[in-house]
């Protein structure tokens, strides 16, 4: 019976998961590129600028830093490891170009999603900052479009509470832990359900659940601060090792890149098989993409919303460096590790190819290699939960009408996911969660076309001004120089 209702899980997910839905959020990313002339490429640098700079009189509940923190929180996770790994493990390394491409034209996704969170966020009676895809598709859309995003709301709660924001990632942690320590499973603390479970699990899936109740508890802000100082920390020290590992194998790289770029046209295949697998290389590197990113699922405008601002644009090219920082800079990283040390042709699966390319690639122990990759693991799986919890939070309150007392129990359930999660069977869960993220999506993406026109006009107005400003100040710093 359960392998039955697995097999029809399994087939939703293909299904939602399938070139339809990846063929229109690339579809979406490609023309709001087109629409927004190359944003990404034309103030990228103005949006690292903003990301630490706040503006003097915007009003929200937390800075555009903190606010893209607990964004990049719930993107950087176990995929930008595992996930990398699997996609060119299936569609060879060509799959980490067409994985650039779609972060690329993802970012205007991403632009586009942050800029209509701030224009269309709402206050409630608390002070609370309130957005995301429900509400820019109630307000921006009209009233008449409210059904579909109470169904955004829907599947963006369930998504967080049943299992991309609990379960799979606790269950990874766990994982990472045991196989460290414990690797031959000798130290077994009780059996269940005949499937046995060692003290590393048992302990570190205790001091995950507490660490993630002291800090959901205390709301958004809490979550905000976690996030300001353990996201910044985990992807600079994962950069760190993954740059080391290039630096020590530096002549490597140039053979590395030409083997990507040959293997995402097919160039490596056998005659006639050239696009066949080009089409899996890209299938692959554009599906695992945009789930690392996020990159149109419409999860990241829920935490811009909150974000210290008066400014959607400003806020919108502060979102878009998450997908920037997530896949160009961070899975590019994982990516070219695997392909520098040739793991991911060995038969290896998942995680277990990274930790052999960090094996393989860095001048340390063994053992002081898999500790590392270890305690990456463990941060990006930690803040992947606390980011998913915010936007779990978020969509009940619009589907509950912001009734906080339904957030407390959520919050209290949402801990109890965490507890559990280290002794759950995972298969099911991940494609459960991935049905979701699916799902969400797709209401997403409608509002995003619908109100491309507001996008583009908003994006005019603030570069117009920008513009203005910029050339009073080089007026005036002309003026200053005379005068001297």
């Amino acid at each position: 019976m359960f392998a039955q209702i697995d097999k029809i899980i399994t087939a939703i997910d293909n299904a939602v998961w399938g070139l339809p839905l990846i063929c229109l959020i690339m579809a979406t990313g490609i023309f709001l590129t087109a629409r927004l002339g190359l944003v990404q490429i034309r103030h990228l640098g103005k949006a690292f600028k903003f990301m630490f700079k706040d503006e003097e009189d915007g009003s929200g509940e937390v800075t555009s830093f903190g606010a893209l923190c607990t964004a990049l929180s719930a993107t950087i996770g176990t995929g930008n490891i595992t996930g990398v790994a699997t996609a060119i493990a299936l569609g060879g390394p060509g799959a980490l170009f067409w994985m650039v491409i779609a972060a690329f034209f993802g970012m205007a996704t991403k632009y586009a999603e942050g800029l209509l969170a701030i224009k269309y966020r709402t206050i409630d009676k608390e002070g609370h900052y309130l957005g995301g895809p429900f509400y820019y598709i109630e307000n921006g859309m009209g009233s008449r479009w409210k059904w579909l995003a109470k169904l955004f709301a829907l599947f963006g709660m369930l998504a967080g509470l049943l299992g991309i924001g609990t379960i799979t990632q606790i269950n990874g942690i766990t994982s990472a832990a045991n196989n460290f320590f414990d690797a031959d499973s000798k130290h077994i603390a009780f059996t269940l359900f005949d499937t046995s479970y060692t003290w590393t699990t048992v302990i570190m899936g205790l001091l995950i659940t507490i660490c993630v109740a002291l800090v959901v508890i205390g709301g958004l802000k809490r979550i905000s601060q976690i996030s300001q100082v353990v996201v910044p920390f985990m992807a600079v020290a994962y950069v760190l090792c993954c740059l080391i590992m290039m630096i020590c194998n530096v002549t490597e790289i140039p053979h590395a890149v030409v083997e990507i770029v040959k293997s995402a046209f097919g160039m490596d295949a056998v005659v006639g098989g050239a696009l066949g697998a080009m089409i899996v290389a890209m299938q692959k590197g554009v599906a695992r993409g945009i789930f690392s990113n996020e990159a149109g699922l419409g999860s990241a405008p829920i935490a811009a919303a909150a974000a210290r601002t008066k400014e959607p644009v400003r806020q919108g090219l502060v979102t878009m460096t998450g997908t920037f920082i997530d896949t160009i800079v961070i899975c590019t990283m994982t990516g070219l590790s695997i392909v520098i040390t040739g793991t991911w042709n060995t038969g290896l699966e998942g995680v277990e190819i990274t930790t052999a390319a960090f094996q393989k690639g860095l001048p340390f122990p063994p053992v002081v290699a898999s500790f590392a990759l270890m305690i990456c693991l463990v941060f990006f799986a930690f803040t992947t939960i606390l980011g998913w919890d915010y936007y779990g939070e978020r969509c009940l309150e619009y589907l509950f009408n912001k009734n906080m007392k339904a957030v407390r129990a959520y919050r209290w359930l949402y801990i109890i996911c965490v507890f559990i999660g280290p002794y759950m069977t995972v298969a099911a869960v991940w494609n459960i969660a991935d049905i979701f993220n699916a799902l969400m999506a797709i209401p997403n993406l409608i509002a995003l076309l619908a109100l491309s026109k507001v996008i583009v006009k908003e994006t005019k107005a603030f570069t117009e001004k920008l513009n203005v400003e910029e050339k009073n100040q080089r007026i005036l710093k002309g003026m200053n120089v005379e005068n001297v």
